[in-house]
């Protein structure tokens, strides 16, 4: 049987069931006994989540915001990073706060489009990106919150970008047919990206104060340089930095690489300290499921019981990991905030992740990826600086 995540904080009923039972003769009592205890167990009294046989509890969450939905964009990587740098922002002491994912993706797309003409439109042009783009657009454009500029035009519910994202290509694929270009092009491009997204303003005020989005990135004390991407694959040397090679790394951005045991640990250690991590990684796998709220590695894909009870998962190595990565079975599909620990009925170590589909399953937009998903299926993290281990650090000249 299945339980909503609701903590039941209401414990007058059944205080007022033992007031009325201690006035009742003895006969009624164990009788009234029982019913108070079936009362006490179908309601969830602590932080322990009931989902058949997993019964997760979580260990250690960072603090952060409200789930979003990314709706009909594939913009996974803003809203992913945007709630990474809300908990920056809360565990510096800054308060609570919403981001606008837009905006970023706003800029992406203008970096994105002048790439790709560079480049004879012998690059990637689409509505992916990784974490380290929003870091770099915080860095050179700043950042505002969502109430300034939502991206969303004058009665719209919902974000969809696909007839945007149709438009902005086919107008670079057709300016890429001319024999020679005018600086035109891109103040047009600019022109069709405020269309649909809405104009930013240079300056605008937010509690009581006026800002221009750099002012803002600094007041929220938001460093681009305190951000570190990280990655573990073999073809590289560890401990030294590369240019990750996947569709979506269009900026060239550079990975630190090492072992799968020190990304874990690094990732470990910083929930531990009270550090959130972006994470970027594969969910194609069928033991992916947000509607379940579950990421795991089964040995047995095929068990009835894939959602509703642990099972025995794969024994990931780093040959495994390189594998899968070289034959195309681990992509980069999804971008999301991983926000703490949790374990299961066995012992098994979970981490928690934020997802940015809205608040589906049981779990409200979270899930729970396995330690051995987290082995195999992760391709690259995000996290601030100080919190990777002193010892490993120390190895990436840090």
């Amino acid at each position: 049987m299945k339980y909503k995540p609701v903590l039941y904080n209401d414990t007058t009923k059944a205080g007022n069931i033992f007031l009325i039972q201690n006035n009742l003769s003895m006969k009624y009592k164990n009788k009234i006994m029982l019913a108070v205890i079936g009362i006490l167990l179908s309601s969830p009294l602590s932080a322990q989540v009931d989902v058949n046989g997993y019964n997760f509890k979580v260990e250690k969450k960072v603090e952060c915001t409200d789930v979003k939905s990314q709706d009909k964009t594939g913009t996974c990587w803003s809203f992913a990073t945007a709630s990474f740098l809300e908990s920056e922002m809360i565990r510096k002491g800054k308060g609570t706060h919403d981001l606008s994912e837009m905006f970023v993706v706003g800029n992406i797309y203008r970096d994105k489009a002048k790439n790709y003409v560079l480049r004879q439109g012998k690059a990637n042009f689409s509505q992916g990106s990784l974490s380290h783009d929003l870091i770099r657009v915080a860095k050179k454009h700043g950042i505002v919150p969502e109430s300034v500029f939502s991206g969303k035009l004058e009665g719209a519910e919902k974000h969809d970008h696909g007839e945007m994202a149709a438009v902005l290509k086919g107008m670079l694929d057709g300016v890429l047919k001319r024999k020679r270009l005018s600086p035109t092009w891109s103040k047009a491009f600019d022109c069709v990206v405020d269309t649909y997204l809405g104009e930013v303003p240079e300056t605008f005020t937010y509690d009581g104060k006026s800002y221009t989005p750099q002012s803002f990135a600094e007041a929220m004390e938001i460093n681009p340089d305190d951000y570190i991407s990280l990655t573990s694959y073999t073809h590289h040397p560890f401990y030294e930095s590369f240019v990750l090679e996947i569709p979506d790394n269009y900026s060239n951005g550079s990975f630190y690489n090492v072992p799968i045991a020190e990304l874990e640990t690094i990732v470990d250690n910083a929930v531990a300290n009270g550090f959130s991590v972006a994470w970027d990684g594969d969910v194609s796998e069928k033991g992916f499921s947000a509607k379940n709220g579950i990421a795991i590695l089964p040995k047995d894909v095929k068990r009835e019981d894939l959602f509703t009870n642990p099972g025995e998962e794969l024994e990931v190595t780093q040959e495994l990991r390189q594998e899968t990565f070289e034959s195309y079975s681990t992509t980069d599909d999804h971008l999301m905030h991983l926000t703490g620990i949790a374990k299961d009925a066995e012992g098994t170590k979970y981490y928690l992740i934020k997802n940015s589909w809205g608040e589906i399953s049981d779990f409200k937009g979270y899930l729970h990826m396995s330690e051995a998903y987290f082995e195999l299926k992760t391709v690259a993290i995000m996290v601030h600086k100080d919190a990777i281990p002193k010892q490993i650090a120390s190895k990436l000249d840090l």
